[in-house]
């Protein structure tokens, strides 16, 4: 596994602002190195629903453990004057920014960087509290203006978290530094503005949509693009397919299908895109079916299957707005040097609309795409 520095902010145009993203070892393989692996499993509750209905996070310190940044895309940006420079996870699936600050000493903020706004002559304080809880991770803080440096972009009077607790083991392990939401301002805790809105507000992008390029097989050029689509990162034509709720990048499923056989989804389900969570998660009943199916078997908390299976094994069908996105084996079973196992998690999440699925990475890493605030829809292309 590569351990690389995070590449810098690039900007590939006046229009076409680019973030390069960097693949980290994941969460996972730390704890597995460090022997921790089947304590974690055995102690810490399973409860990624937090992270999409924050009613059903966890009250107490044990913080909840799943694969959720299994494996992570990373891109740095800076706050303040001069900058102090942070990695963050670019997360459609909620819409703060926070990072780590000297008024937290949590042991998961004494290991990573830390915001100190006394070394910044543009940051401005305010009394307003925040509260994040995520599948696998929370943070409490307080919010304050800066200015934020991202793909080139200067995001001038950025509402942004600064963290006095990060409880639980689980984000000191983590190799990101903090988490900048770009989902819609609806779902943003303390009613802060998240970045995009602020850039868009501010007339710095010339188009209110961003895109998204995941890179595969830990190679590089994973980039988010603020403000237009590169057509080089996907073949064919971009299907559009509207939201069915302006909070997540929530859209409407028609089926989930193997081999032509429905396995989920019967009479159409609900959806986000979210390039925060690692794996390809739905209801546990369906996803348990799809486990049988592939042969995966459970070993010590993980879903193993055997790799020499990996090339008769059928894709999953997507059928989304008429159109079909097919996830191929290689992409829903990870490889690794230890085996193969299931990219596939199961959780419950209730929702008005019925069943929901989080397409996370091993969805996105198939599908360029385009989130499109202007007109509330989101643009899949199979990557280039």
């Amino acid at each position: 596994m590569k351990w690389l520095l995070l590449l810098s902010l690039v900007a590939l145009s006046e229009c076409l602002h680019k973030v390069p993203l960097v693949k980290k070892k994941t969460l996972r393989q730390k704890l597995i190195e460090n022997g921790l692996l089947d304590k974690f499993l055995k102690t810490h509750s399973i409860n990624p629903a937090s992270k999409y209905f924050p009613e059903l996070a966890s009250s107490s310190d044990a913080e909840p453990m799943t694969n959720y940044m299994d494996t992570s895309y990373f891109g740095t940006i800076g706050i303040g004057t001069p900058a102090q420079e942070f990695t963050v996870i670019f997360d459609t699936g909620s819409s703060n920014l926070w990072v780590p600050s000297v008024y937290c000493s949590s042991p998961a903020c004494t290991n990573h960087k830390r915001f100190n706004p006394a070394k910044s002559s543009t940051y401005k304080a305010t009394s307003q509290t925040l509260s994040i809880a995520y599948g696998t991770g929370s943070m409490t803080g307080i919010l304050g203006y800066d200015t934020v440096q991202v793909a080139g972009i200067t995001d001038t009077n950025q509402i942004f978290g600064l963290s006095q607790t990060e409880p639980g083991s689980f984000l000191y392990y983590c190799a990101f530094d903090g988490i900048l939401g770009l989902a819609y301002p609806s779902i943003s805790s303390s009613g802060a503005t998240p970045v995009f809105d602020n850039m868009w507000n501010q007339g710095l992008v010339p188009q209110d949509l961003f895109s998204v390029y995941l890179s595969p097989n830990e190679e590089s050029g994973s980039v988010v693009i603020f403000g237009g689509i590169d057509s080089s990162y996907y073949t064919g034509s971009l299907n559009w397919i509207p939201l069915s709720s302006e909070t997540y990048w929530q859209i409407t499923v028609d089926s989930v299908t193997m081999n032509g056989q429905s396995v989920a989804c019967n009479g159409g389900c609900q959806a986000i895109v979210d390039t925060g969570t690692s794996l390809l998660s739905g209801p546990t009943n369906a996803i348990s079916n799809i486990q049988n199916l592939i042969g995966a078997t459970n070993t010590n908390g993980m879903m193993l299957v055997s790799c020499s299976s990996i090339n008769s094994l059928p894709d999953i069908v997507f059928t989304i707005n008429g159109v079909q996105y097919p996830v191929p084996p290689s992409a829903y079973i990870i490889q690794s040097e230890g085996g193969c196992s299931s990219g596939l998690q199961g959780m419950n999440v209730p929702t008005a609309s019925g069943e929901l699925w989080i397409l996370g990475d091993v969805f996105i890493r198939q599908y360029y795409a385009v989130f499109d605030r202007a007109n509330n829809q989101v643009g899949l292309a199979p990557v280039a």
